[in-house]
């Protein structure tokens, strides 16, 4: 870098390192400039400071600035921006006191979804966290929810032939209620597979009256059944909605979505409208739900968490090895459902360009399950530059998120606002840059560019893809940044426990007895 040119960034922390010669100028904003415990000289320094730290005091020393804006003015020397890593924060001390109900009693909670534990993609995680939760905060929990088959859409033959399992995890009962999973995706299909689950829902009978009903869609027309359960036991309804149904129709592209996405967008309406509270992921969603009649003071917005541990620290490379990736390839990893939505096809497209070139350079790498896996690799058979993994533990999946040079999400051209991928989340935490082939006005997009944690290219385009991979793989400094950013990002805004409080915040307080309580007709 020339002598006089100076380097800015807008992140709240970065790690500085001084280099070898000269003195280090550095101007900080509201902030303050902090050395090393061993008798570095320390500078609390109000806006706007300028600090000068001698090489001989600390001869290519590390030093955090904590910061809200930091312009570095370099002189005869080097400086680098090694990581972005948070400043230790003031400890409070938050006694979580039990959640009481109306009653005086343990709150209790019915949870309606048809995607729970252990399901490790998708859904399933959050449903599953958020009970545990509560569970730990002292409430009541029952869940009534589907059996497993997803992302791979296959019934866990545990399940195969009973109508209903009742299970014990940990301290609250799960009910598993059958129904049909269908292999492949059509309107009709879908119907099917929501309809058997809500017919089962409304045959249930909860051991005691809720105190509050909690409905996560999808399923939708379940989510109607446990409006009629929330009715009967004159309760207030929350609906999490982790999917907009009626877009999900209408931009999915499954067979017959188009035609049915009036009449999903209606039942969606309906049951929205009449929810005591609505949960949604981000504001895209939560514009949708106030447009269709759904007063504001009811909708909450609650991004999902990162539900994923951090990386290990197992040796990157070891990994690498252990999966066949070569150290000179730039892995590309797409992880998850694969599905109608993901239009994996564009991912198998760009690596026909990569072959076509006649080099090994890039690598996509398509990781988990779906309804489209069995299609798409019949579509990539004699495709190099492509490869399919299975599913992984979820106590290995970090550590190859970490292990990968890019991670992937990819939609389809119509998908703007009809779900949020459950993996940026887990992306953003394992540190690696994120490359989002989504529409530019979409959530998901917006995340991504809120996060600064990756790119956004132009969904559909292999050509864009490709691109936008091989300017990171030329520009490691800049993917090292992004990732760095990404991980920041997860840390202040994706926590678990931050969200989960959030969540049991969202759940209350509804007056008791809000409602006329309804006898069954």
């Amino acid at each position: 870098m020339p002598a006089d040119e100076t380097t800015e960034t807008c992140h709240p922390f970065a790690l500085i390192r001084i280099g070898d010669v000269g003195y280090t100028e550095v101007t900080v904003r509201n902030g303050g400039l902090r050395g090393p415990d061993d008798g570095m000289r320390t500078a609390q320094l109000d806006s706007p400071p300028v600090a000068q730290i001698p090489r001989a005091t600390a001869p290519a020393r590390s030093h955090l600035v904590t910061i809200h804006d930091i312009r570095a003015t370099r002189d005869a020397h080097r400086l680098e921006l090694l990581d972005l890593i948070p400043t230790p924060r003031a400890q409070t001390s938050t006694v979580d006191v039990p959640v009481v109900g109306p009653h005086g009693g343990p709150l209790r909670v019915l949870a309606i979804g048809i995607n729970f534990g252990p399901e490790h993609t998708g859904i399933a995680p959050y449903t599953t966290q958020l009970c545990e939760y509560l569970v730990e905060r002292g409430a009541s929990v029952s869940m009534f929810t589907g059996v497993p088959h997803y992302p791979g859409w296959i019934v866990d033959p545990s399940c195969r032939w009973r109508l209903r399992r009742v299970e014990r995890r940990g301290r609250f009962e799960v009910r598993r209620l059958r129904h049909y999973v269908p292999k492949k995706q059509t309107a009709l299909r879908r119907a099917a597979y929501e309809l058997t689950f809500a017919l089962q829902v409304a045959l249930q009978q909860p051991k005691a009256r809720p105190d509050i009903v909690l409905a996560v869609v999808p399923s939708l027309l379940s989510a109607v059944a446990a409006q009629r359960i929330a009715a009967r036991a004159g309760v207030p309804l929350v609906v999490w909605v982790q999917d907009l149904m009626g877009r999900a129709a209408a931009q999915s592209g499954m067979d017959g979505g188009a035609k049915v996405a009036g009449v999903v967008a209606a039942i969606e309406k309906r049951v929205l409208r009449h929810a005591d509270q609505v949960l949604v992921l981000n504001s895209h969603f939560a514009e949708y739900v106030q447009s269709i009649g759904v007063d504001s003071s009811k909708v909450t917005v609650q991004p999902n968490w990162t539900h994923v541990a951090e990386p290990t620290g197992a040796n990157r490379e070891q990994t690498r090895a252990r999966l066949g990736w070569h150290p000179d390839e730039t892995i590309v990893l797409h992880t998850g459902n694969m599905g109608l939505k993901q239009d994996l096809e564009n991912v198998i497209a760009a690596a026909r360009l990569v072959d076509e070139r006649g080099t090994r350079s890039v690598r996509f790498v398509l990781m988990g399950d779906g309804s489209q896996r069995e299609s798409l690799q019949r579509l990539a058979e004699g495709v190099a530059a492509v490869e399919f993994l299975p599913p992984v533990p979820s106590e290995e999946y970090a550590d190859i998120l970490a292990a990968a040079d890019v991670l992937l999400v990819n939609e389809r051209a119509s998908s703007v606002d009809m779900s949020l991928p459950s993996k940026l989340t887990s992306y953003l935490r394992a540190g690696r840059p994120v490359i989002s082939a989504s529409p530019a006005e979409g959530g998901t997009a917006a995340e991504v560019k809120r996060s600064g944690g990756g790119l956004v290219v132009e969904p559909g385009s292999p050509q864009s893809l490709l691109d936008t991979v091989e300017r990171l793989a030329t520009d490691p400094q800049s993917a090292r940044l992004m990732g760095q950013r990404g991980r920041l990002y997860a840390a202040e805004n994706l926590d678990a426990q931050r969200a989960l409080r959030a969540l049991l915040g969202a759940l209350g307080p509804h007056p008791a007895g809000a409602r006329e309580r309804v006898d069954a007709a």
